[in-house]
């Protein structure tokens, strides 16, 4: 046996320590690792070391799989190509990651153009940061609009200039991102180009600055109705939940009291962990999920009790520090806070509720605000509540108080009416 094998016997084994570790089912643990022991054979084969495998290497051996199972069945995969591709490339993934900590890897520069461009968006993100005190994800999303942009511009121009960019380019650019985008999403885009083209400017590689000649489309201020429920829908979705002993119901329990009496962001509650409830005091301490700040609720005696059997009788042993786990292997935390989409999307059409309108966790946090509108709280109140910085933010949810707001409403006079 060379090092080499060795080797690769000794990444095999530390898969499949991981794999019980992370305690995934026998059958997933054995299909991963089989896949794993495959795809280590194919890189022998051809004399490729594990440590030095790309992307490359991993799709030529799914695309040589596909091939040879259509050979020896005379047809393609009766499961879709999505899921055919995964369950190949699952236990793959897994390895690599094992062996390099990060898969798939950061993809490296290889070309001038590529160099040029990660060079540009390296600088454009430090100018948000140092400058603007743009927060890590809208930096990253307005540096993948200016990848996009400068990929764009070198494919109709050839050239890497910049100097040279005029508005008849960005308006060329704007018609071509509108084909894929609403009205609501193209303005963003409007907004993050008049950023980075403000940054060519300022950074000398554009001789004028641009920005004003960026058109979107207008939108006004609330034309749009938040997507709330009806109170009875939400006692209706807590009170089934709440029926649901087993260990996904009572996460879903605590999740859902957490969103109907305080009206948390989703983000707020995946990242809430273990420390930041205060037993002792009776404090939840919540970090805002887009302020970044951190703020006190009190921990009533309904919510405590939901978190508490959860952490009792429902959560995975797991080491993470966050309260809610996912209740399939990997254990451990959601994703994001859009990891609870349809968690609640199935509670509502549990407890019988189908409407048209958005059914995630924000409508929650939409009737919270309308709820405590309705109790005469000020608006002050309802926005620290809310975590809202300013109290424009909290005016956007008056527009769903209608049956206050006809309570008010002046009666026509009857000369008018003829």
């Amino acid at each position: 046996m060379t090092s080499q094998q060795s080797q690769n016997d000794s990444w095999l084994s530390r898969l499949e320590d991981h794999l019980k570790r992370a305690r995934y089912s026998p059958q997933v643990a054995r299909r991963c690792a089989v896949r794993a022991r495959q795809f280590l054979a194919y890189l022998h084969k051809r004399h490729i070391v594990l440590e030095a495998t790309q992307p490359s290497d991993v799709n030529l051996y799914l695309r040589n799989k596909l091939e040879l199972f259509r050979q020896r069945h005379q047809r393609a995969p009766k499961s879709p190509m999505v899921d055919w591709r995964s369950s190949h490339a699952a236990g793959i993934h897994m390895l690599l990651r094992l062996v390099k900590g990060r898969w798939p890897p950061t993809p490296i520069p290889s070309t001038p153009r590529e160099v040029f461009h990660q060079q540009v968006c390296q600088e454009y993100d430090r100018w948000m940061s140092d400058l603007c005190g743009l927060a890590p994800n809208t930096r990253s999303c307005r540096c993948a609009e200016a990848s996009r942009f400068l990929i764009w511009l070198e494919q109709r121009s050839g050239s890497r200039n910049l100097i040279d960019i005029t508005g008849v380019e960005i308006d060329a650019y704007t018609r071509f991102r509108a084909t894929s985008l609403c009205r609501r999403t193209l303005r963003n885009h409007a907004t993050e180009m008049r950023s980075f083209v403000r940054f060519l400017h300022s950074s000398g590689r554009v001789a004028h600055d641009l920005s004003t000649e960026v058109i979107g489309p207008r939108c006004y201020a609330f034309e749009d109705i938040p997507s709330s429920l009806r109170p009875e829908e939400v006692r209706a979705v807590v009170e089934t939940t709440q029926k649901d002993r087993s260990r996904e119901g009572r996460r879903d329990y605590a999740i859902l009291m957490l969103l109907s009496i305080y009206g948390l962001r989703a983000g707020e509650i995946t990242t809430l962990r273990l420390e930041d409830v205060d037993w002792r005091s009776e404090v939840l301490r919540i970090r805002q999920s887009k302020t970044g700040i951190h703020s006190q609720l009190p921990l009533l005696p309904t919510v405590g009790n939901a978190i508490l059997d959860y952490l009792r009788k429902g959560r995975p042993k797991a080491s993470a520090r966050e309260i809610f786990i996912r209740h399939h292997a990997p254990y451990g935390p959601f994703r994001s806070g859009c990891s609870l989409y349809w968690l609640i999307r199935n509670r509502l059409t549990a407890a019988g509720i189908d409407r048209p309108s958005k059914q995630g966790p924000h409508s929650f946090r939409h009737t919270r605000a309308v709820s405590m509108l309705r109790a005469g709280v000020p608006l002050k109140e309802i926005g620290d509540v809310l975590g809202h910085r300013s109290a424009a933010s909290t005016t956007a949810y008056l527009k769903l108080a209608t049956e206050d707001l006809r309570g008010v409403a002046l009666e026509v006079p009857a000369e008018v009416k003829a």
